[in-house]
């Protein structure tokens, strides 16, 4: 459906992390109307909440936080008492991993079907990526083809013969393809957080930050955010990096 600029409307879901940042860039440079939708779900902290509130600002689009509470469910590293894993770099996604929230996907993507089908948005873009990621099951190709056949029956909208349709444009890019379009789309990265934990400055050691530095590095470019420790395949790159 169209706005009254013409424009078609999109819900472009947010977490301040690199991919979803990354996509919001990438869904406006399409000409899409955007709202960014987030969530405060009862994750470890909200650090990542103020960088969606700072990414959405600077591209001066509708923001939405939904307020749920997955607390209540637990199950995960980032709602329950579980600690966060150190893994090495080469065994992060060969399993699913303590940080996995338990249907976490579904019951956000039910939300933007919800807010697509009242604000008249056709898409629901999420960052999700089945590449370089920590093993989610919720990730997978096949996953948003079952989810895209499900909401197709499951509105009033689409049972009248409109399509709201579940897209994840950066599926299946490497963590370094993404860079690269954050670049190429001048997407603010420092203002973007990816770290499981909430500190000042990103712990460096988890499996977010560790995926995020490799992107950067097989990218060849530099994270712009501060790190409490980075993992030595990072450190190195950086001292060659300054060689040239």
């Amino acid at each position: 459906m169209q706005s009254q600029s013409g424009r078609v409307k999109a819900v472009s879901l947010l977490s301040g992390g690199l991919d979803s940042s990354t996509l919001l860039a990438y869904v406006i440079s399409l000409g899409y109307e955007v709202v960014a939708l987030s969530f405060d779900y009862g994750q470890r902290h909200n650090r990542e909440l103020k960088s969606a509130e700072k990414v959405a600002a600077y591209y001066k689009v509708q923001h939405r936080i939904m307020k749920i509470d997955l607390r209540g469910i637990g199950g995960s590293a980032l709602t329950d008492d579980i600690s966060v894993p150190n893994l090495p770099l080469n065994e992060i996604g060969k399993d699913i991993p303590v940080t996995y929230v338990p249907a976490r996907n579904t019951i956000l993507l039910s939300i933007g079907l919800a807010l697509a089908e009242v604000t008249g948005a056709s898409k629901i873009f999420i960052g999700a990526n089945a590449l370089d990621y920590s093993g989610y099951p919720d990730c997978r190709p096949e996953y948003f083809e079952s989810i895209n056949r499900t909401f197709s029956i499951a509105t009033k909208r689409t049972v009248e013969g409109e399509s709201i349709q579940v897209e994840a444009p950066l599926l299946r890019y490497s963590k370094a393809e993404i860079v690269k379009l954050a670049v190429k789309l001048q997407v603010p990265l420092e203002l973007t957080w990816s770290c499981y934990q909430g500190g000042e400055k990103a712990c460096g050691v988890c499996d977010s930050c560790k995926l995020r530095l490799k992107g950067f590095m097989e990218a060849g470019e530099e994270d712009p955010i501060e790190y409490e420790n980075l993992p030595d395949f990072y450190s190195s790159y950086l001292r060659t990096r300054k060689k040239y």
